[in-house]
């Protein structure tokens, strides 16, 4: 039986543990050719050992430290995954930190601008450096890692969220860009989960990070969150040649029917559901707002 992934090869940045790590194994089940990559090379080297042990008779898993915020880093990686896997179909953009916490006046600005460029413009970089092969091929799928901060203010946690917004926005632009070459462009909010970044804001605590915040965190922690599958499951979705049509879309995996979306093309395709859009007075029933 045909596999989701078979015979496409994937780049996952932050591949190493959490989140990332889920999408490469699903990836990898699905039968997809994957280069992992993140910044802790002992990590990714583990990551890298339990993935191969998944991994069919043929099928390729390679991985390659990088920092996606530094250029000289992408261009080796992308190289690198088109040279030893033969080229790539699927990029997706998973690396990301929080970054400072606290009040901005207060943070660390060296911290609050790495976060930038790790999240942003890295992110783009890695966008930048992949769009030539895809545009050659007529055909590619890059995927965008969001979360609360792309809808939501998140005081204290400032960096992060204005990265998310930035980087949802910048998916939305690209598939307007490359809208009618084969290449999908979409953002993924995988939902609330327990990582090691939910760790961190336990870690710093309800002073730096505000008490409500917190609270939400201990409550999560708690519960679990939500699943990685859920998420890893949309991330193979919008891989796969199931979601071709869909892009400048931001998809939650936890409440979105997203699975069913095939069916609504023209819809989705016609209309701005699913992006970020300024909230009108109209829109809120406040007639006094607009002219």
């Amino acid at each position: 039986m045909q596999k989701e992934l078979s015979g496409k090869v994937a780049i996952i940045t932050g591949a190493n543990q959490g989140f990332g790590l889920e999408v490469a194994r699903k990836f990898v089940l699905a039968g997809a050719d994957v280069m992992l990559c993140a910044r802790n090379d002992a990590m990714l080297q583990q990551a890298h050992a339990d993935l191969v042990k998944l991994a069919a008779p043929g099928q390729k898993i390679f991985a390659q430290a990088a920092d996606v915020s530094i250029e000289a880093d992408v261009q080796a990686l992308v190289s690198a995954t088109i040279s030893k896997l033969g080229g790539c179909h699927i990029l997706v953009n998973n690396a990301g930190i929080y970054g400072p916490k606290g009040e901005i006046e207060e943070i660390d600005w060296a911290e609050w601008v790495k976060a930038i460029e790790i999240n942003v413009y890295g992110s783009i970089l890695m966008c930048r450096a992949i769009l030539p092969h895809f545009k050659a091929q007529k055909y590619g799928k890059i995927l965008q890692l969001s979360g609360g901060g792309a809808t939501n203010p998140m005081p204290r946690i400032s960096a992060y969220a204005v990265s998310k917004a930035a980087i949802v926005r910048f998916a939305e632009t690209l598939a307007e860009e490359v809208r009618g070459t084969g290449i999908d462009v979409n953002a993924i909010a995988p939902g609330a989960l327990n990582t090691r970044m939910l760790d961190e804001i336990l870690e710093a605590g309800p002073k730096k990070v505000g008490k409500d915040f917190y609270e939400r965190a201990l409550k999560q922690k708690d519960s679990g969150g939500a699943p990685l599958g859920r998420g890893a499951d949309l991330a193979l979705f919008l891989a796969s040649a199931a979601s071709d049509g869909i892009t400048a879309k931001l998809i939650s995996a936890v409440w979105d029917n997203w699975e069913h979306w095939p069916e609504h093309l023209d819809e989705l395709s016609s209309g701005d559901v699913y992006t970020l859009r300024r909230i009108a007075g109209r829109d809120r029933g406040c007639e006094w707002g607009d002219k």
